[in-house]
């Protein structure tokens, strides 16, 4: 899934160049032609997207530290705090939400530290019902919202660098069955 990810984050220039040539093994020259490219910048596209790949082996937060930004993230989000949500926030955070057809999610990914701050702030205006817990999600620090007493989202964080860089949101019913109680 993080491999994805950085795929996800890459040009398409990169992407075509990094796969054909790291992963298929074409020639730049033939990759050159298929990008429409010179084979030098199809060196220089594939050298950036390994790059983009070491980087996201970056060194995890200890759990704790994760633990503590993601208990911020759960204090701003139920006070409706749009500075401190913004200030946990990378600029360029996204935030996804699976609903899987079943449940009402965001349609797209919403993008950006501010942007993600304000839908959630939304959010918690919204909910005053649903209660907000610490949990693993993956085995990383993660928050269940639960509406009298049922889980009805479960959501995933990447933090780097003490900032949320990342959000999953899982509403699908049939994917969040491990958190339902009762």
């Amino acid at each position: 899934m993080a491999f994805l990810v950085v795929l996800e984050a890459m040009t398409p220039a990169e992407r075509v160049s990094f796969i054909l040539h790291d992963v298929f093994r074409f020639a730049f020259p033939e990759v050159a032609e298929i990008v429409g490219r010179t084979p030098a910048a199809c060196r220089q596209l594939a050298s950036s997207a390994r790059r983009r790949i070491h980087a996201s082996h970056a060194p995890a937060l200890p759990t704790a530290r994760q633990a503590a930004v993601v208990r911020d993230f759960k204090r701003a989000w139920e006070a409706g705090d749009i500075g401190a949500l913004i200030g946990l926030l990378d600029p360029d955070a996204t935030a996804t939400g699976d609903g899987g057809g079943l449940v009402s999610a965001a349609p797209r990914p919403v993008e950006g530290g501010e942007q993600i701050a304000r839908f959630f702030a939304g959010l918690a205006g919204r909910t005053t019902e649903v209660t907000i817990l610490e949990r693993t999600v993956n085995g990383q620090p993660g928050l269940v919202a639960q509406q009298d007493g049922v889980t009805v989202a479960v959501y995933a964080f990447h933090v780097s660098d003490n900032r949320i860089t990342r959000i999953w949101a899982i509403l699908n019913p049939d994917k969040i069955r491990p958190w339902t109680t009762g």
